[in-house]
């Protein structure tokens, strides 16, 4: 179940989140799921402030990790600096490290010397499970327990509005194929189905949710195969 945040927790998620913190980075820190965080900040800054907000913590998520690949370059040239020295022949050293004598000296002593650092590995006598991996990122509809009423977004003509699942920033971490997956999308609160619709949509409201388990067949024909919610991303 997920966890429920205090106001207190709330106001000082959309502080945090304001000053550049990331989304992962809070959910671990209050313990509880990135859709109840960018729900609560959603409905605290509203639709096009986070998308502002989330765009830019993006952008700075990026800068980081141009410095980190910056700092291993670096770190790799000061390593090359360091094998230069290594081959260095100081002038006042009367042994060459190229000198063949020198050379021989140095395999002779390599090729006697004892290795105790080998230990015996034991084989691997397990089969290794080659089925598809289950997917852990969605709920099955069949185990969704939803409230009463529930709302959606529909057009002018109450056609469903349809997205892709790439259009919602909480599941950007999927797969590129569950991403271009055809979705629906229902919300648990009135208030915030308004701030997500626009001038050409209305929030139709469903009164009985069975309607989904219902429906899962027809929607499943046209393309249709994930249902997102606040809490969690349902499979049909």
């Amino acid at each position: 179940m997920t966890k429920r945040l205090t106001e207190k927790q709330k106001e000082e998620i959309v502080k945090e989140f304001k000053s550049g913190v990331n989304i992962d980075v809070l959910s671990q820190k209050y313990i509880c799921t990135r859709s109840t965080i960018i729900r609560n900040l959603k409905k605290n800054l509203g639709e096009l402030k986070f998308k502002e907000l989330f765009n830019k913590s993006k952008s700075l998520k990026g800068k980081s990790k141009t410095r980190k690949n910056t700092t291993s370059v670096l770190t790799e040239t000061n390593i090359d600096n360091q094998d230069f020295k290594k081959d260095y022949k100081d002038p006042k050293d009367p042994k060459d490290p190229k000198d063949p004598k020198v050379l021989d000296e140095n395999i002779n002593t390599s090729i006697f010397a004892p290795n105790d650092y080998f230990f015996e590995i034991a084989p691997i006598d397990f089969v290794t499970d080659n089925s598809s991996r289950k997917e852990l990122s969605s709920v099955a509809i069949s185990e969704v327990d939803f409230p009463k009423v529930v709302y959606m977004i529909v057009d002018k003509k109450i056609e469903l509005e349809i997205k892709l699942l790439k259009d919602f920033p909480e599941w950007e971490f999927l797969p590129q194929d569950d991403l271009n997956r055809k979705t629906i999308e229902i919300f648990f609160d009135l208030n915030i189905a308004k701030r997500s619709c626009t001038k050409d949509q209305k929030v139709l409201k469903v009164p009985n949710t069975d309607v989904f388990r219902i429906a899962a067949p027809t929607l499943i024909a046209k393309g249709i195969s994930r249902i997102v919610c606040a809490e969690n991303l349902i499979a049909l």
